[in-house]
């Protein structure tokens, strides 16, 4: 009998042989149940049963047929662009990465204090690393040496006083050093199906963004070290500071679909929280939420399907490319109604 090893092996040989195009066709068309869309995957011959999810309320649509493959003629992508958040949607890192770097920072600022796991979920309530750290001294009580600032006065989030602005400020670049150093170690790996689906995207040719607060050189560092370099030289990014307002505004998924040339209205958003999915809404956009560690009681009313995870072919959960075109369809059809 073969090894495992062996039979890897011959499977592996077996798939580099067979045609490209039948390989994606595969790759795009397998099916995945229980996924929580309102409109069918098109291309397939699937029956489905609809049922109230009772996690989330949404439709939970269910594929209970075998599926034959589509024809061989594959029309191009209904999608324009697809765009990611980063925290909680390609990795899981507010807890072990940027929780645990912000920890760092005010130890080395020699605070007497740190954010707890459950702690930590009530800030990223508010969006932003600089914004959150405002946030929280103004609750908490501002470090000695800056308990009596110039103003009171915040302007987007952030302290107008120049000494409190600068210490958020700076905190804030250390804890963004210390994050890439925990990425580079691989210590937060990506959620299951992101890289299948980001590959789905570049075999389809649909431009691939991140839309983010966080800081573009932390969101930079971790596209290049858990996808590698062509992966990341696919990605468009607009993160942290390019944009005044930030989520719950639409500001960046505008500013997205402006700057790659594409209608807000033939995008999908990958979200996991509830300000982000209110900003791919009010931005006009397709969103799909894929819950984080952080975001499981979170409100998503208006997003257009509400799934535990991405998934991976094979999964219970699974989202593929053309499940996110069917998304957009149903979402389009639904408003011209």
């Amino acid at each position: 009998r073969p090894s495992a090893s062996a039979m890897a092996a011959a499977a592996a040989t077996r798939r580099s042989q067979m045609p490209s195009a039948l390989l994606l066709q595969l790759l795009l068309f397998n099916p995945c149940a229980a996924l929580r869309l309102t409109a069918p995957i098109r291309g397939t011959n699937r029956a489905y049963a609809v049922e109230p999810s009772i996690m989330t309320g949404l439709p939970i649509v269910s594929a209970r047929s075998s599926v034959r493959l589509p024809s061989p003629i594959m029309s191009a992508s209904s999608l324009a662009a697809l765009l990611f958040d980063c925290d909680g949607v390609l990795a899981d890192t507010e807890r072990d990465g940027h929780r645990v770097s912000f920890n760092q920072a005010f130890s080395e600022r020699g605070f007497d204090f740190e954010w707890a796991v459950d702690e930590y979920g009530r800030l990223c309530e508010t969006g932003g690393g600089k914004e959150r750290m405002t946030a929280y001294f103004n609750v908490n009580g501002w470090p000695a040496g800056f308990e009596s600032p110039t103003t009171e006065e915040l302007v987007k989030g952030l302290p107008v006083d120049p000494e409190r602005l600068e210490l958020v400020k700076g905190l804030h670049q250390r804890k963004t050093n210390i994050f890439m150093d925990l990425i580079r170690t691989g210590v937060v790996p990506l959620r299951p199906g992101v890289l299948r689906l980001v590959d789905e995207a570049m075999a389809a040719k649909v431009p691939v963004a991140v839309c983010s607060t966080s800081n573009e050189a932390a969101v930079r560092a971790l596209i290049e070290t858990l996808m590698g370099e062509e992966r990341y030289a696919a990605f468009s990014f607009f993160c942290g500071d390019a944009v005044p307002k930030k989520k719950p505004a639409p500001d960046v998924y505008l500013l997205a679909a402006e700057t790659l040339g594409v209608e807000p209205s033939a995008c999908v958003v990958i979200e996991d929280s509830g300000i982000g999915n209110k900003a791919a809404k009010a931005a006009g956009m397709t969103c799909l939420v894929t819950i984080s560690t952080y975001t499981v009681d979170e409100d998503f009313t208006g997003a257009d399907a509400i799934v535990p995870a991405l998934g991976e072919l094979g999964d219970a959960e699974c989202v593929t490319l053309a499940d996110l075109e069917a998304l957009l369809d149903g979402a389009k059809a639904k408003s011209a109604a």
